[in-house]
């Protein structure tokens, strides 16, 4: 059986509903209108979504991205160089930083560059950026050049990683295209888009795209990086309670599945100017 319910469970706390039996073949997400989460989404909703390009007017391409009071902002700076391992070989490269401002959190964290390294985590999360953009760039028609991805988290509130990789393509491609503009390139080498969003267990439910308050408190937490053509670049499991079971991980994929096209829709939007090989 599947449920079909009336009302825009955005705004409205009692919602009407009624059961139907399925259709032969078809598919639905089965989501828990009546779980109740802090900021009245559903289940399987994103928390409101902005992408601002070109936030950076001295970068070649930029992006302040805001994924409910998560805040992010992403450049992207062309260097005429690569690596030593890649010198010669015609090959480009995309390298990734992250970082926190002190206050993006409720309370103040030290900058890590009064440690004296990056924690565990940033460099985690930094490789994780490079690797899900290099996913989907062919790094031979870039060329013998590096691209470098700067994701600053201003505002925390869950879902940082998965913030940066969204809104660092956006920044990646506006990068991209001005080198098509300059003659560089005759066209922007990027495979397909990409975008990653959170999924979670939280009191026995599974939801969309985790808010700090839902993510301290989760039993499972995990981060989805996949492309308009529905392919997974990576996934980040993790049982922080208790573990789950198969039919639990097929629904945090639909979920998933779900909030990342939405995510790529709203970079097509801004990205639909590219000059991409036909």
């Amino acid at each position: 059986m599947q449920r079909l319910c009336k009302g825009e469970a955005k705004n409205v706390i009692e919602i009407t509903c009624h059961a139907r039996a399925a259709k032969p073949g078809e598919h639905q997400l089965q989501s828990s209108p009546m779980f109740y989460r802090s900021d009245n989404r559903t289940t399987d909703q994103l928390r409101p979504v902005s992408i601002i390009p070109d936030f950076i007017t001295t970068a070649e391409g930029s992006a302040l991205v805001e994924v409910g009071n998560t805040r992010v902002i992403c450049t992207a700076s062309i260097e005429e160089t690569v690596p030593p391992f890649l010198r010669n070989s015609g090959k480009g490269w995309i390298s990734s930083e992250y970082a926190m401002i002190p206050r993006a959190t409720l309370t103040r964290t030290p900058r890590e560059v009064s440690k004296g390294r990056p924690s565990g985590r940033t460099h985690e999360i930094q490789r994780l950026i490079g690797r899900s953009l290099r996913a989907v760039t062919d790094l031979a028609r870039l060329g013998e050049r590096t691209i470098w991805i700067d994701c600053d988290v201003i505002q925390a509130d869950g879902g940082t990683r998965t913030a940066s990789i969204t809104g660092a393509f956006v920044a990646l491609g506006l990068a991209l295209e001005k080198l098509v503009e300059a003659g560089t390139l005759t066209s922007v080498p990027l495979r397909d888009f990409v975008a990653a969003v959170s999924v979670g267990i939280v009191d026995g439910e599974v939801l969309l795209d985790l808010s700090y308050e839902e993510d301290s408190r989760a039993e499972v937490d995990m981060n989805f990086v996949m492309t308009a053509g529905h392919k997974m670049v990576e996934v980040q499991a993790t049982a922080e309670r208790q573990a789950f079971d198969e039919i639990q991980f097929a629904k945090m994929l639909a979920f998933a599945r779900q909030g990342v096209q939405s995510l790529i829709a709203k970079q097509q939007g801004l990205l639909s100017g590219l000059t991409l090989r036909q």
